[in-house]
């Protein structure tokens, strides 16, 4: 009979970390392991290929329990419920009000009201709120910042003549002045005055936060994982200094800070940027020394990002948005906002709404995401992530402390810079396909076309006149350059045509022309492809017949010394001629009058805009 006792796999000797190391070094075959293996992340510090119990041992994040400070582990003991939110633009009480009682059948369980300033009076707020039982689900409000004083006033009255229990009405404001700067560089310094009154409204309601931090702006203006984190951190401490300086008492002012952060693509590195924001949150608070350590909770609604969205094959931002609400699910954030797939060119309808709702319903109700607090935990390599994100935003909040806070940087332009640095960098990156976009420089749908589809450009309700004064953070989305070069395509009197002069060796040309077809497809040309010709001369004729614009030749290096001179002379400018790759002999085409090469190396956007331009688009 078996000894109970036993371990399993007991007879087995566990392998040190060295030991794995020489065994890594052995199969790497002399290739160096930092550059092959270690991730050097944008966030500031390397990943390893992998981490062991005493790599996490040193850390303290593992020891904290679920609810507890610093609630790195979440601010809940029991579940890992979240709320699912729809945002609603309520233009029109009555109809946004028939709106949220038809989603609130369909799954939701939060809702977000945006209503123009102008509107925000007792009688819109009662016809909004008409059937909505208000202590049962998340009530979200934005309006303009000049008449949020107002509103948090009508609502309070309302719930009281409803007869709520204050304790059971969760909600919140979103009332940011500072975000005006960041994103509109307007002066709404003169706004940060309301504040104190705005909490001196609903002070009386311990889950009603009407002091909001909004990096998703940053998150779409395309910053860094680590610089949202920072910057949010920054962010909500000013306003934390400010409301004190300004006589509310630290534990009532910690009390109603919301953060509305985004979520990128970065799978596992999402889950540990919300757990290191609880982390550093709760000790920057600490410093504030509230009444209690549930002052120190961060309380984040996650929303995913429109930066990483594309117009062109839309329905792949669904697989982005359903990765991105995993991560903050996960995560343990507060509510989910799914932004809908067709957001980036026009105001999202039934269907797509519907969809961003099930993408949060599936993740509750059949994977069961709600059932276990921090299921990351105790995994070395989200926990590893976690202090190392917590270590690089620290950083930057320092440095922003440094500056005098995140106002002052702001004034200055710093923070605005920093993020657009990136924003440049990244759309670089895409440029030169070292960061794809799925379906826009990497894979395009070859058939498809705009259908009238143009970016859609957001509007601010309130239309406010304030002068721009400030720097201004960039939010054009990662694919606005190559949708622009389809758009311009599309609009040409002829499709451009590209065609695939294959010859050679069978590996080489068939790789080459799978490559170019690629990056041909992305500026929406027309692309044939071709199983191989025997002469330059039928190549060359085939793709005349066919009517190409561009004729790339497809071959091995050494091969091109002896076919893309005859090719190119023999097509004699009757098309545009491209060779696929950069062989040795380069110099030598170059000699003959060969002007255009397609590799790796090469800044695709910026190739295909000369190609365009050749062509007369």
């Amino acid at each position: 009979m078996a000894n109970n006792n036993e371990k399993l796999f007991q007879e087995f000797v566990a392998p040190t970390k060295q030991e794995w190391l020489d065994k890594i070094e052995v199969d790497l075959k002399g290739a160096d392991f930092q550059k092959r293996l270690v991730w050097r992340t944008n966030e500031g510090f390397n990943v390893q290929p992998f981490y062991r119990r005493e790599d996490v041992e040193k850390l303290q994040t593992p020891l904290s329990l679920p609810g507890e400070y610093p609630f790195v582990r979440g601010n809940k003991k029991h579940d890992n419920e979240w709320y699912v939110r729809q945002n609603i633009v309520a233009a029109s009480a009555k109809e946004a009000n028939e709106k949220a009682l038809d989603v609130l059948n369909k799954g939701v369980t939060s809702l977000g009201f945006r209503i123009p300033g102008k509107e925000v009076s007792k009688e819109y707020v009662e016809t909004l709120l008409n059937g909505i039982f208000c202590d049962c689900v998340e009530l979200n409000f934005s309006t303009c910042k000049r008449h949020s004083v107002e509103l948090a006033e009508i609502l309070v009255a309302y719930f009281q003549e409803k007869g709520y229990d204050k304790e059971k009405i969760v909600a919140s404001i979103d009332w940011d002045p500072i975000e005006k700067i960041v994103v509109k560089g307007k002066d709404t310094e003169a706004l940060l005055q309301f504040a104190k009154p705005l909490i001196e409204a609903v002070k009386d309601y311990p889950h009603f936060r009407v002091i909001s931090v909004n990096t998703v702006a940053l998150n779409n203006a395309g910053a860094y994982i680590v610089q949202e984190l920072g910057y949010a951190l920054a962010w909500g401490a000013e306003y934390m200094q400010q409301l004190v300086e300004a006589g509310v008492e630290p534990t009532l002012a910690a009390r109603k800070i919301k953060f509305n952060m985004g979520i990128s693509e970065n799978y596992f590195m999402e889950i540990a940027k919300f757990r290191a924001a609880r982390l550093l949150w709760a000790d920057i608070v600490k410093q504030f020394e509230p009444l209690c350590d549930c002052a120190c909770k961060m309380v984040v609604n996650a929303e995913t990002s429109r930066y990483n969205m594309t117009l062109f094959d839309a329905y792949v931002n669904m697989l982005r948005s359903q990765t991105e609400s995993m991560s903050a699910a996960l995560a343990g954030v507060h509510s989910i906002v799914v932004t809908p797939f067709d957001a980036a060119y026009e105001t999202p309808n039934e269907f797509s709404e519907r969809i961003a709702r099930n993408q949060q319903l599936l993740l509750k109700e059949e994977c069961h995401f709600a059932t276990v607090v921090d299921p990351s935990a105790g995994s070395y390599y989200i926990e590893e992530l976690t202090s190392s994100l917590a270590n690089e935003a620290w950083k930057i909040f320092l440095a922003v402390e440094e500056q005098g806070g995140f106002l002052a940087a702001v004034k200055a332009g710093t923070v605005q810079d920093d993020i657009n640095a990136t924003n440049d960098k990244r759309h670089l990156h895409a440029a030169q396909r070292r960061e794809f976009i799925l379906g826009t420089n990497q894979f395009p749908n070859f058939i498809e076309q705009s259908d009238g589809k143009e970016p859609l450009v957001k509007q601010c309700c309130c239309k406010s006149q304030e002068e721009t004064v400030y720097k201004t953070i960039n939010q054009a989305r990662l694919s606005a350059d190559f949708e622009a070069l389809r758009l311009r395509t599309e609009k040409a009197e002829k499709q451009p045509v590209a065609f695939m002069l294959t010859i050679g060796n069978l590996v080489w040309r068939q790789a080459r022309a799978q490559f170019s077809t690629n990056f041909l497809a992305c500026a929406g040309y027309k692309v044939i492809d071709n199983l191989g010709f025997k002469t330059v001369e039928e190549g060359v004729d085939a793709a005349l017949k066919a009517g190409a614009d561009i004729v790339v030749i497809c071959s091995s290096d050494d091969e091109y010394a002896e076919y893309a001179v005859p090719a190119y002379k023999y097509l004699d400018n009757r098309a545009l001629f491209v060779v696929a790759g950069a062989p040795a002999c380069a110099d030598d085409l170059k000699a003959a009058g060969i002007e255009n090469f397609i590799h790796v190396k090469v800044n695709q956007l910026e190739t295909l805009k000369m190609f365009n331009e050749k062509l007369g688009i």
